[in-house]
């Protein structure tokens, strides 16, 4: 793999910070597209692109690879307009792929959600895996879950040609921040450390470490005989909120002293333990991902208020 170009989206996001990490790490070539902010990584080139512009998308391909397509919008929960997410998210996927093909890019991984998989389903015994699709207009839907249906149908139904895809979906997704900026499934281990919950929901919250999720790209990436395959990508079943928190008291102490103790009654239509299966993951890529309790303190030592 070493010197091999890989183009990554969004680059300069939380998942893709880290993805663009583990491909430095492997020795490859990296590009990255921004939409105007550059981070600052050694050994990185930075191109601007926008996912609702074509501009810069054939020179971001040209003489890639591979791309990792991990630049979405996410707004979890009720917005004002759907298609602020649901356009991004699809025609900014079809840009790529567009560039991509026409670039001769051998594959393309698809950062696609478990919400594209599991939501929009009544209470169920049914173990979750790469074979469901979310149901548009079922209970506990929202526009960030259609957008991912949308982005990664669209990415199904485009004419690729010889090019391969493979689409991973990850479940809420913690760990180490980087930065100030706090994305994913860290907005729920902040509020918590900051005491901005007035008690504990009775939920469950299916969690994967950011470091694990990058993990799996390039291993889509590079396993061969994956083209036309979606992995579903978590740490394990899906665990209750307050054992977050006890978790992170437990291994924080004192800098978890601002969580709550208190239980908040139960609430109809939440307290439903998804099933999900990881199997497919760990046989095909060899994917083997680290302890739940190590990703939620990593998560919660990154974000512990200082004072």
């Amino acid at each position: 793999m070493t010197k091999q170009r890989v183009l990554v989206t969004g680059g300069a996001g939380f998942i893709a910070g880290y993805v663009i990490r583990e491909l430095l790490d492997r020795g490859c070539r990296v590009r990255a597209t921004v939409r105007a902010r550059k981070p600052a990584i050694d050994g990185v080139e930075f191109v601007q692109a926008d996912l609702l512009d074509d501009a810069g998308w054939t020179a971001a391909a040209e003489g890639v690879d591979y791309v990792l397509h991990v630049a979405s919008p996410v707004r979890p929960g009720p917005v004002e307009n759907e298609d602020d997410l649901i356009v991004p998210a699809r025609r900014g996927t079809l840009r790529v792929l567009r560039a991509a093909r026409d670039a001769g890019v051998r594959r393309v991984v698809l950062t696609s959600a478990f919400h594209a998989a599991g939501f929009g389903h009544p209470p169920t015994d049914h173990v979750f895996t790469e074979r469901d699709w979310s149901v548009l207009d079922g209970p506990g839907m929202d526009a960030y879950g259609r957008s991912k249906v949308f982005a990664e149908r669209a990415a199904w139904e485009f004419d690729r040609g010889a090019m391969e895809l493979t689409t991973l979906l990850p479940v809420a997704v913690l760990g180490p921040a980087l930065g100030s900026e706090v994305s994913g499934g860290n907005h729920i281990v902040q509020r918590l450390l900051t005491g901005r919950m007035p008690g504990i929901p009775d939920i469950f919250l299916p969690i994967v470490d950011v470091r694990d999720v990058a993990d799996a790209h390039v291993r889509a990436m590079v396993t061969p005989g994956v083209d036309g395959e979606r992995f579903l990508i978590a740490n394990g079943p899906a665990i209750p909120l307050k054992d977050i928190a006890a978790t992170l008291r437990t291994g924080l102490g004192e800098a978890a002293s601002r969580i709550p103790t208190a239980l908040l009654p139960p609430v109809e239509g939440l307290g439903h333990q998804k099933q999900i299966s990881n199997e497919k993951a760990r046989r095909v890529l060899g994917w083997n991902p680290r302890a739940t309790s190590e990703t939620i303190l990593a998560a919660g030592r990154s974000l512990a208020p200082t004072g």
